[in-house]
């Protein structure tokens, strides 16, 4: 398994010090995500899914369990695990800097690695733009936009942006989370295909974070139902779509 959550609690405290309040975000969850598995985490607005992708990323500290990496401990500096584990959000521009053109943006996380990332008119080392170019071309820009600025492009294209900087450092985990829900939905079958074709030629291993039960199907290899920050439902795909067990999970599927 390349990601473990092993009964994992999360729990925030909000309020004045004579009148704190306990919120539990995540509930004793156990996940696994195996070697090129795609795992969708599926449930409404609210029931946790975010803090479950922060929790699997190492932005957030669980309570209480245990969280693994590739078979070890989460490591307590995550710049151990640099380059290996990225994300990919529901607005492009949250990971996209509006003064940098495409190019420096894509190449920034190798920055993060040691290597150059060129000036901000896209130039650099050209072995670095070498990369750049290919990994524009492997989400499907033509290298053009590697002079571009994000409010040049469509939201589709920002998005592919996106997705070219999360696998320009070869990750073996990425999350998507909520990651085509900004889109249209003829944008969202193209960035789907895409999720799914890079997956096929690069193997990497994914969190796919979602309320649309639709683009859950279509990628994901099994199924994770949360509600109020419990998990109440794990199944494979296929099975999960044709006898969920639970009565949440079911409600669910009726809605779509």
């Amino acid at each position: 398994m390349i990601l473990e959550l092993d009964d994992v609690t999360v729990t925030f405290t909000a309020g004045p010090p004579l009148r704190r309040i306990h919120l539990d975000a995540m509930k004793h969850v156990s996940l696994s995500v195996a070697e090129g598995e795609t795992l969708g985490l599926v449930g409404e607005s609210g029931s946790g899914k975010t803090t479950t992708s922060r929790v699997a990323l190492g932005l957030h500290r669980p309570t209480s369990g245990a969280v693994r990496f590739d078979g070890r401990p989460f490591p307590r500096r995550r710049r151990e695990l640099a380059g290996r584990m990225q994300a990919v959000l529901q607005h492009p521009h949250w990971s996209l800097n509006p003064r940098m053109r495409v190019g420096q943006s894509v190449a920034e996380p190798l920055t993060v690695l040691g290597r150059p990332a060129g000036d901000n008119r896209g130039s650099g080392a050209p072995e670095l733009m070498g990369t750049v170019t290919e990994m524009l071309e492997h989400v499907g820009l033509e290298a053009s936009f590697a002079g571009r600025y994000p409010h040049e492009l469509s939201g589709g294209q920002r998005q592919r942006v996106s997705i070219a900087r999360a696998l320009v450092t070869r990750p073996g985990f990425i999350v998507f989370d909520e990651a085509v829900s900004a889109l249209d939905v003829s944008v969202q079958v193209q960035i789907l295909n895409l999720i799914k074709d890079l997956q096929a030629e690069y193997g990497f291993s994914a969190l796919f974070i979602s309320h649309d039960l639709g683009a859950v199907r279509y990628v994901a290899d099994r199924i994770a139902v949360m509600r109020a920050g419990e998990i109440v439902e794990t199944a494979d795909t296929a099975t999960f779509y044709a006898a969920p067990a639970h009565e949440y999970s079911k409600q669910l599927l009726e809605a779509l």
